[in-house]
C-alpha cells in the first residue's frame, strides 16, 4: 500500500499538516458516534499493532461519507486535502492491520470508495494527472476487495472525467466498460449508467446510440421512482441534466437550456450546492447562445452570488467565461441590450 500513501502525502503540503489534523479532527466530530469514531483512531494511532474489526470499517465509511458531503457543500479543493490526510494517516495503516479475512476485505472496499472520492475531487479542482492516478489506485483496492459496485462507479467517473475534457471516444469505452462491469441490474443502477453512456455516444457523435441511451435511462428512472424505498442517485432531476447533455452535444442548444431549466425545476434539497453553481452557469452560457440575453443575465448573476463559497477549479473556469462571453459587441452596446457591465 505504499503507492497509495505516496499519493496522499503529494497532496498534502507539510507547512499545512497540523492545520488538516484539525480539519480532519473537527470533521469527526461531525460524524454520528463521533466519540467511537475518534476514540478508535486515536487508540490505533497509539497501538498501530491492534486488531481491527467491523467498527473501524464503520468508521472509514461514516468519514468518507461526512467528506463527500463537505465535497459537495464546498467543493474538491477545501475538501481533498483533508481526504488525502485521512487516506494516509488512517486507512493506509488499516489496510496492513491485523484483521480477519471478511475485515481486511471491507477495508479494502471502504478504502477504494474513498479513493474513487478523492480522485473525484480531484477532477473539480482541475487536478486532472492526480485524479487519474487516485482512479488507478481506486480500481486495484476495488478489484482486490472484489467489490465490483465500486469498480464500476471508478469507471464510470473516469468516463465522466473523459467527457468533461471533451474526449468522446474515450469516454464511450469506459462508460460501456462500467456498464458491463455493474453487478447489480437495478433500475437505479441501469439509470446511472445509461446516462453516462448518453452523454458519452452524444460527444462521440453517436447520435442513435446516445438516443438509444437516453431513453433506457428515462425508463429505468421511471421504474425506480415507482419502487418506493428502492431508489437513490439519479432522480429525475439527474436524468434532466443528463437529457441537457446530449441535446447539448448534438447541437441543440435550446433543448439544452430547456432541459436544464427542467433539472432545476426537479431539483431537491438532497442536491449538491456545487452542482447548483455548474449547472446555472451551464444554463447562463446557453441562454446567451440562444440570444436569450436577460436571461442569460439573472442566471449569471446567480452564479457570482454563489462563487465565493465555493472552492472549485470547474466552477472558477466556469465563471472565468463570464467576461469573454458578456464582452462588449456592437449589438451589445444598443439602448437597452445586455452587456457584461451588468455582471460588474
Amino acid at each position: 500500500m505504499e503507492g497509495l500513501i505516496d499519493l496522499g502525502r503529494q497532496d498534502m503540503d507539510p507547512s499545512r499538516r497540523s492545520v488538516l489534523g484539525a480539519g480532519l479532527f473537527s470533521v469527526a466530530l461531525t460524524v454520528p458516534g463521533w466519540q467511537n469514531v475518534v476514540g478508535r483512531m486515536e487508540a490505533f494511532r497509539e497501538n498501530p499493532k491492534m486488531r481491527i474489526g467491523s467498527a473501524e470499517v464503520q468508521a472509514v465509511s461514516a468519514m468518507t461519507e461526512r467528506l463527500s458531503e463537505l465535497d459537495d457543500d464546498f467543493g474538491g479543493r477545501y475538501a481533498r486535502p483533508m481526504a488525502a490526510d485521512f487516506l494516509v494517516n488512517t486507512v493506509s495503516p488499516y489496510l496492513t492491520a491485523d484483521s480477519p479475512t471478511e475485515t481486511r476485505k471491507s477495508m479494502l472496499s471502504a478504502a477504494a470508495f474513498l479513493c474513487y472520492l478523492t480522485g473525484w475531487m480531484a477532477v473539480d479542482e482541475g487536478a486532472h494527472r492526480r485524479a487519474q492516478q487516485y482512479y488507478v489506485r481506486a480500481l486495484g483496492l476495488a478489484d482486490a476487495s472484489g467489490d465490483h459496485n465500486t469498480y464500476c462507479r471508478v469507471l464510470r467517473g473516469m468516463s465522466v472525467q473523459a467527457a468533461d475534457l471533451g474526449h468522446g471516444a474515450p469516454a464511450v469505452r469506459l462508460a460501456n466498460a462500467a456498464a458491463e462491469a455493474a453487478p447489480e441490474s437495478t433500475p437505479g443502477m441501469r439509470a446511472f449508467m445509461a446516462g453516462q453512456q448518453a452523454h458519452a455516444c452524444a460527444l462521440a457523435g453517436e447520435k442513435t446510440n446516445a438516443l438509444t441511451a437516453l431513453r433506457e435511462a428515462e425508463r429505468a428512472v421511471n421504474q425506480a421512482e415507482s419502487q418506493v424505498g428502492t431508489f437513490g442517485g439519479f432522480s429525475s432531476a439527474t436524468l434532466a441534466y443528463s437529457t441537457a447533455e446530449v441535446r447539448y452535444a448534438l447541437g441543440d442548444a435550446k433543448g439544452s437550456a430547456e432541459s436544464l431549466s427542467d433539472h432545476f425545476r426537479l431539483r431537491d434539497s438532497t442536491d449538491s450546492k456545487r452542482s447548483e453553481i455548474k449547472f446555472n452557469a451551464m444554463l447562463a452560457q446557453r441562454q446567451l447562445e440562444i440570444g436569450h440575453l436577460e436571461a442569460a443575465c439573472a442566471t449569471w448573476g446567480l452564479v457570482l452570488d454563489a462563487h465565493p463559497n465555493i472552492h472549485s477549479g470547474r466552477i472558477d473556469e466556469l465563471v472565468g467565461r463570464i467576461a469573454p462571453s458578456c464582452a462588449p459587441t456592437d449589438r451589445t452596446r444598443q439602448p437597452g441590450r445586455f452587456t457584461g457591465a451588468h455582471l460588474r
